[in-house]
């Protein structure tokens, strides 16, 4: 706008002065533009965005001349000067002021402008960083509120796999996972009362049987040594057949009468100092006929200076006569079983290794061999057994405070190998209902 009264101003003289038409065309024209941007200006009063007070003061100035109180009408007779010097000075005043105001309104808004973006940037930080928190927070309380139930449940699966039946599992929720450890509750309660069941049946079973056997076992014997008569030799043979078969029925049950104590919780250990040399020399003359009838020898390794074991000594040597009677079983006749002790790191224990050259064991099996009543696919149509001469003797093992374990590649043999407290460390366990832990 100070360009246009400036224009009008030289455009005015140079026309007083020239008398060119064109001058007084740029002098209209620049006149036009002026009460143009000075009408929009005053338009502007409703919006509030600027303040119009200079502007209207200009307006009623300017208005004074072109209504012809002045000098500015759009004549050719216009006179030497259309209006004026003063005027022209206090409008151009006017309007830079207002221009300055303006600037000043600009700059102003700008740093507004700027503090509004960084407050809205940081309160935008502030939110980003508490949806971050509360979805965080709200992930982990979701997954651990399907991960609490899920643990329990698989920790309940794990135990009935190990014949363990504890206590229900507490999820009280009424959505899947409540459904599921329902469900889970009732079939471990119907599985422990079979199993009970079971138990209380194989005990009656044997005490039953062992009667009639015995008198079996006492008549056999009587006919044998020809207290009723003399026996020929054919008769002699099946008489030694039928004694061999009342033996291992007799076996039979005793595994199971004492899988139904340890089930019941009535194992009772009585410990007593006990050479490991004794205990390996007595189990190895019981099985020394079944391990000549292979031609199997054995490989003993026992340091002189070794320590005594304490423990049971009737369970003890039950655990190495189902051992190394395993080892004689599944070895080729003419093959070597080791029989190896050694201490501890510790000093605190004997750790008992006894190996043979049998088949061996396959990988995926290996889990499964201490499990009560599981044998071997490769074994179970052509080798005697039930399944529980391991699992009674990692229960008693256990009971005196020792581990068992087993290594073995199939077509290379195994080794079996457990741990037993020397006697100064061992500690009696009262709370046999630990055997059950693995």
């Amino acid at each position: 706008m100070i360009e246009h009264l400036l224009s009008m101003e030289e455009n005015n003289k140079k026309y007083q002065l020239l008398k060119k038409k064109e001058y007084w065309n740029y002098y209209i024209s620049a006149k036009q533009e002026f009460e143009d941007n000075l009408s929009k200006i005053l338009d502007l009063e409703n919006t509030g965005i600027v303040s119009l007070k200079q502007w209207k003061i200009l307006y009623k100035s300017y208005s004074i001349f072109d209504n012809g109180s002045g000098h500015s009408q759009h004549s050719e007779t216009t006179p030497k000067s259309w209006i004026p010097e003063t005027f022209l000075n206090q409008w151009l005043q006017i309007i830079s002021s207002a221009q300055a105001e303006n600037e000043q309104n600009i700059a102003m808004s700008l740093v507004e402008i700027n503090h509004r973006g960084q407050l809205a940037a940081r309160n935008g930080l502030i939110g980003l960083g508490v949806s971050i928190l509360a979805g965080l927070f709200g992930s982990l309380f979701l997954a651990n509120s399907m991960i609490r139930p899920i643990r329990k449940i698989r920790r309940g699966i794990r135990s009935i796999s190990k014949d363990q039946f504890s206590d229900a599992i507490q999820i009280h929720s009424k959505d899947e996972f409540g459904e599921l450890a329902g469900a889970f509750n009732e079939m471990a309660k119907r599985l422990n009362e079979e199993e009970l069941m079971r138990s209380d049946f194989i005990s009656m079973l044997s005490h039953e049987i062992r009667t009639p056997l015995t008198s079996i076992r006492e008549s056999v014997n009587m006919i044998e040594e020809e207290v009723m008569g003399p026996v020929n030799q054919q008769q002699r043979k099946f008489l030694k057949i039928a004694g061999s078969e009342i033996d291992r029925i007799s076996n039979l049950l005793n595994h199971l009468m004492h899988v139904s104590k340890m089930e019941s919780d009535t194992l009772e250990i009585h410990p007593i100092p006990i050479a490991a040399e004794a205990l390996i020399s007595k189990s190895i003359t019981q099985l020394e006929p079944l391990a000549q009838a292979k031609n199997i020898d054995f490989k003993i390794q026992i340091p002189p200076d070794i320590p005594k074991i304490k423990g049971a000594p009737d369970h003890l040597h039950q655990v190495f006569i189902n051992i190394i009677g395993n080892a004689i079983k599944f070895s080729k006749p003419g093959e070597n079983i080791g029989v190896y002790v050694s201490s501890d790191n510790n000093q605190k224990g004997l750790i008992f290794s006894i190996s043979d050259s049998g088949p061996g064991i396959p990988k995926e099996e290996l889990p499964l061999i201490f499990t009560k009543y599981y044998r071997s696919r490769e074994v179970r149509d052509h080798m005697d057994g039930v399944g529980l001469g391991l699992n009674i003797s990692k229960q008693i093992i256990i009971a005196h405070g020792g581990q068992i374990w087993v290594k073995s590649v199939k077509g290379k043999g195994s080794i079996f190998e457990f741990t037993l407290p020397a006697a100064k460390s061992y500690k009696k366990i009262i709370d046999l209902k630990r055997l059950k832990q693995p």
